[in-house]
């Protein structure tokens, strides 16, 4: 892609509205613009971003045996009356009254609509297990949107149902599931800490929230920086936790790790990530039942696990930025590397370009050519802000020596590479 075609509208300035680090550097970027508080318009780059995230999402869910489908937005409320959680949702739930008098809700989670499919297509143990998972937009009418995409009314989510015969089976789907949600949150270049945590309106017994250390993360845990202990904090007077026996912590008191006895931490995180083991809460409600080998119909164990998809660009940005702008992991990079044409003016520098920009397109590798006239300065900054990982920086006086210098973005690393053998080298670097 050519930045002159791009749409990548970058400021120079911070705007006043943006109160975390992840919020400032997507507007900065270039990468969202708001429509209104809750809700925000993703352009190219910000989509480029989220395009890359779900296609590892998608390799790991695929891996783990899970088939991916799309559920309506649309939703019937009768649904989640039956389950109870139309109460439960309160007015979070976006409710409205279409012109045939149906009561209609826009889709927070989708627990009861997918057993409710599931229901008409299961009938045998046979046909158990089963996993689907989809990507789709989610709205909750949230009272107060902070954060940009991080706590906002419209968002997308990776939601996936896992659907079990018995306990063991479902014990085997949570496993793959977490399993699965700790090699995306690596290979996104994260830090996470999985807590246990309470299931709330969701339901079921056990439950995992995957959180990222950021300041302006408003999910407190306790965390041991020895033993990596983690517990979701809660305000109450107490918390007992019966598994790693803790008791007695208070928000004004420090407490000892129960593992290694070390000082606790209490940290701010933004929850990436959350899983549950439902069990039959919805599968009873709802009516999904299948034969079992003792030919009685009985309800089918149920999990869900969520992720929030561009949350999680969020919170890429939180943890790997530095004062010039984003540092984007490789594999979450909207483009592998971007040509910086110091002078465009320059025949010589702006053919050579033009040709390393077809050679990398050619072997199928996505590069962004900063083909404006603009000062150098100008593509510096530019480049720094929107966090490519590689530079390829074609500049006058190194041309003269027959070189190029490619740049590191997260370490600033140079190294200088032949003109004859850059697309090999940048390749090289690329590939790993």
């Amino acid at each position: 892609m050519f930045w002159s075609q791009a749409f990548i509208p970058t400021l120079r300035q911070t705007p006043q509205e943006a109160e975390s680090v992840s919020h400032q550097l997507m507007l900065r970027a270039g990468l969202v613009r708001m429509l209104m508080a809750g809700v925000y318009s993703y352009l190219p780059l910000g989509l480029k971003v989220l395009n890359n995230i779900e296609k590892i999402i998608r390799q790991e869910m695929d891996a783990c045996g899970a088939s991916e489908l799309l559920l309506p937005a649309l939703q019937p409320q009768e649904l989640w009356v039956k389950s109870g959680r139309d109460k439960d949702m309160g007015e979070v739930l976006i409710r409205f009254v279409d012109r045939r008098g149906r009561n209609i809700c826009l889709g927070p989670t989708h627990e009861e609509i997918i057993t409710d499919l599931v229901k008409n297509h299961i009938s045998s143990y046979k046909q158990l297990p089963l996993i689907l998972y989809q990507i789709q937009t989610k709205f909750r009418d949230e009272i107060r949107p902070r954060f940009g995409v991080v706590r906002a009314c419209e968002f997308i989510m990776k939601d996936a149902y896992s659907f079990d015969k018995d306990n063991s089976g479902l014990d085997k789907s949570y496993a793959a599931m977490h399993g699965s949600y700790r090699r995306i949150f690596k290979r996104c270049g994260l830090n996470f800490i999985t807590v246990e945590a309470d299931p709330g309106v969701m339901g079921g017994s056990v439950s995992h929230e995957f959180m990222v250390p950021a300041k302006s993360g408003e999910d407190l845990i306790w965390y041991c920086p020895k033993c990596k202990f983690a517990l979701a904090f809660t305000p109450l007077e107490k918390v007992t936790d019966k598994k790693n026996s803790l008791t007695g912590l208070k928000e004004e008191k420090e407490e000892n790790c129960p593992k290694c006895k070390t000082k606790l931490e209490k940290i701010n995180n933004i929850e990436v990530g959350h899983i549950f083991q439902l069990g039959t809460k919805y599968s009873v409600s709802i009516g999904a039942n299948f034969i079992d080998r003792d030919a009685k119909p009985k309800p089918i164990i149920m999990g869900c696990y969520g992720i929030g998809v561009s949350r999680l660009m969020a919170a890429i940005i939180e943890q790997n930025n530095d004062k010039e702008g984003i540092i984007w992991p490789d594999e979450i990079s909207p483009y592998k590397a971007v040509i910086l044409p110091l002078d465009v003016t320059d025949k010589k520098i702006k053919n050579l370009a033009g040709e390393i920009y077809k050679e990398l397109n050619a072997d199928g590798i996505d590069v962004l050519l900063d083909d404006r006239d603009e000062r150098a300065g100008v593509k510096f900054k530019d480049a720094d802000l929107i966090g490519i990982s590689l530079q390829v920086i074609i500049g006058k006086e190194s041309l003269k020596k027959n070189n190029i210098e490619l740049k590191m973005r997260r370490n600033h690393k140079k190294i200088v590479a032949k003109k004859q053998t850059v697309s090999k080298q940048i390749r090289k670097i690329i590939n790993g």
